[in-house]
């Protein structure tokens, strides 16, 4: 099913020239007609995984931002943060030393951890637009 963003393009060539073997004959005249639908791939399935990869990246931002400023854990909405980003987190925890300066805490591995999905979700971007990429056909018409 076509997306509001498809576009079919039609490109048409049509020479005229003398024919090939010296006749008394007509012009030759060859008509070349290519179609193919530009952004036919499932664009709906792309801003899925976008949206979803952007929403866990700020997540991730928002808890390195507030162990950065030595956020208080006994608020609710830091601990809710920092629970829910845990286990995005947490594959990546021990990769670097965290260096903590009072209640400020670098926290490395929530920068890798962001690089990490953003790529993921390139990877799996790639693969819906390589699977249902545009096919384009081509008749010769004499």
């Amino acid at each position: 099913m076509a997306d509001s963003y498809d576009r079919e393009i039609v490109r048409e060539e049509t020479s005229t020239g003398d024919p090939v073997r010296p006749a008394p004959a007509a012009p030759v005249t060859t008509s070349h007609r290519s179609v193919y639908r530009e952004g036919s791939y499932n664009s709906r399935a792309v801003q899925a995984v976008w949206w979803i990869v952007g929403f866990i990246d700020v997540l991730i931002a928002i808890r390195f931002v507030l162990k950065l400023f030595g956020a208080n854990v006994g608020a609710p909405f830091v601990r809710f943060m920092y629970d829910v980003t845990w286990p995005l987190v947490a594959p990546f925890h021990g990769i670097f030393n965290t260096t903590q300066q009072g209640r400020s805490i670098l926290e490395p591995e929530s920068l890798v951890a962001i690089a990490i999905y953003a790529l993921i979700g390139w990877g799996i971007v790639s693969a819906i637009r390589l699977m249902t990429r545009p096919r384009s056909s081509t008749t010769v018409v004499d």
